[in-house]
């Protein structure tokens, strides 16, 4: 393996922005363990399907359809989504105002199921994702693709990107970015390429005090376009 130290990727990012105050600008920001914990069960659903559904798709024409899915999920309450058999599920198809892939609205009482398993173990959907280490964020990935319904692949990382919960996102850039540091030689699929992503991300994390997402993005911009 050879990679850069945390000094080039900052010096990278500087040089290419100008400053650093419009290199801030444009990095994320995760939220806090209490902020993870406040959000409710039914939001987390809502994310979780959100991200499975976005999945292929243009976000914004999913996310123009969101507020029929919320009537139609009940509001992603986790209690009463679990409870949508086949036949409900079935008759979401006629719906025009969904995006109408069985297997995805499939999915969503399934992942009800998990996030009722979750709160019932942790207390809540958010005690689960403030409690884990960011220091094995890629841990917490397998843990979803294993217990939830389609959040293999880069959904889990998306998902918690979208949550709030700090993660590095192996995105295509950031794909290319490592391979550019021989760090990886393709998408980090198996645990062990994971496993020597979130050691390069652990170390850039030590040297700059950064969070993992504001890493990621950094990465993200080293590559040229």
């Amino acid at each position: 393996m050879t990679m850069h130290d945390y000094k080039w990727l900052h010096e990278y990012c500087l040089n290419r922005f100008g400053s650093a105050a419009a290199l801030e600008r444009l990095l994320p920001q995760p939220r806090s363990a209490d902020e993870l914990r406040a959000v409710s069960d039914d939001r987390y659903l809502s994310l979780i399907a959100l991200r499975i559904f976005r999945a292929g798709l243009k976000h914004s024409l999913v996310d123009a359809k969101w507020p029929a899915f919320e009537r139609a999920f009940f509001g992603f309450d986790p209690e009463k989504v679990v409870l949508m058999g086949g036949e409900h599920i079935e008759r979401m198809m006629q719906n025009t105002d969904l995006i109408r892939h069985l297997g995805k609205l499939k999915s969503v009482p399934r992942n009800a199921q998990f996030v009722l398993d979750v709160a019932k173990e942790k207390g809540g959907f958010g005690q689960l994702l403030a409690d884990w280490p960011e220091e094995d964020i890629v841990g917490l990935w397998r843990y979803i693709a294993r217990h939830g319904s389609q959040l293999g692949g880069l959904s889990a990382p998306r998902f918690l990107r979208m949550a709030g919960k700090d993660t590095f996102v192996p995105s295509n850039d950031v794909v290319a970015a490592l391979k550019a540091q021989k760090v990886i030689d393709k998408v980090p699929s198996s645990q062990r390429d994971q496993a020597a992503v979130q050691a390069v991300f652990n170390r850039w994390r030590e040297e700059s005090g950064r969070p993992l997402c504001q890493l990621s993005a950094m990465l993200a911009f080293t590559t040229n376009h």
